[in-house]
This record gives structure tokens, C-alpha cells and sequence, in this order.
């Protein structure tokens, strides 16, 4: 498999300002491990191989369990996540799939990350759901290798 296009050499301007958006999104206190869990769970989502494939390794080095991420897809029914993890997860999946449903992200999900993150840290998470989303789908749709990142910079 290989890629369709290469963006970073066509539109260099874009994939920087996606870089700086992840740059605000690292810098805006939410705890690493969370940012990875979302990460991947959109990924998984989203069927991006590539981001799966990135995530994974960078939380893996982060410190993250086995356990949390061969069981990210299920995390509703693994004790391995906090409340607060859970909620942020949550908001993911709803936020990623906007179309399953009438009401997109319901209240309740909305107001149990409201409840675990404080404003600035709901809206870094929020910005992260959708930055992840926004790589996915151009992943996807360039057809970007699952590991091919992970060769390149060692």
C-alpha cells in the first residue's frame, strides 16, 4: 500500500497549522494518557489504521498499560479507566460519529465531561476530538501506511 498524495509537501501551510493545533492541544493540561486514549479511540473509530498504529506506540511509551490499550474499543466494559477517562471517552465517540443519531452529543455525555474537566481543559478536549477526527480522515483518504511514521523517524 502506498500513499495517494503527499500533503506536508503540497500544502505545507495546513499541515502546519494542524501541527500548532496539536501543539495548543499538548500544552493545555489534559493529562497525556487521556489525549492518547481519544486519540486512539477515534482511530479506532474512524478505521485509520495509520492513527491507530501512532497512537497505540506513542501511549505504549508514554507508560500506558496492555491491558488499557487492547481494551480501549471496549472501555465501557474494562475496569481500567477512571470516571474521568470514561467521560472523555464518551464524548469522543459521540463527537466522532455526530450522524448516529438525532441528537449528536446528548446532554448527559456532555454535562459528565463537564463535570471531570474544568472549561479550559473541556474545551482542549473538545479541540483534541476534533484534530483527531480532522487526521483521520486524511489518513484515510490519502491512504497513509500504519507504521510508516514509526520507520521513518525511528
Amino acid at each position: 500500500m502506498n500513499p495517494r498524495i503527499d500533503m506536508t509537501g503540497l500544502v505545507p501551510e495546513a499541515y502546519q497549522a494542524m501541527i500548532d493545533l496539536e501543539k495548543a492541544v499538548r500544552g493545555s493540561g489534559l493529562p497525556r494518557a487521556t489525549l492518547e486514549l481519544v486519540r486512539l479511540r477515534a482511530s479506532q473509530i474512524n478505521s485509520c489504521g495509520f492513527c491507530v498504529d501512532m497512537h497505540s506506540h506513542d501511549a505504549k511509551k508514554a507508560g500506558e498499560s496492555d491491558e488499557r490499550l487492547f481494551s480501549v474499543a471496549a472501555w465501557r466494559e474494562a475496569p481500567y479507566y477512571t470516571d474521568a477517562e470514561r467521560a472523555a471517552l464518551a464524548l469522543t465517540e459521540e463527537a466522532t460519529r455526530l450522524s448516529d443519531r438525532a441528537e449528536a452529543v446528548p446532554d448527559h455525555v456532555w454535562n459528565e465531561a463537564a463535570r471531570h474537566y474544568e472549561p479550559r481543559e473541556l474545551a482542549a478536549l473538545v479541540m483534541a476530538i476534533a484534530a483527531i477526527n480532522a487526521w483521520n480522515r486524511i489518513a484515510v483518504t490519502t491512504r497513509l501506511v500504519a507504521g510508516s511514521m514509526r520507520r521513518r523517524t525511528g
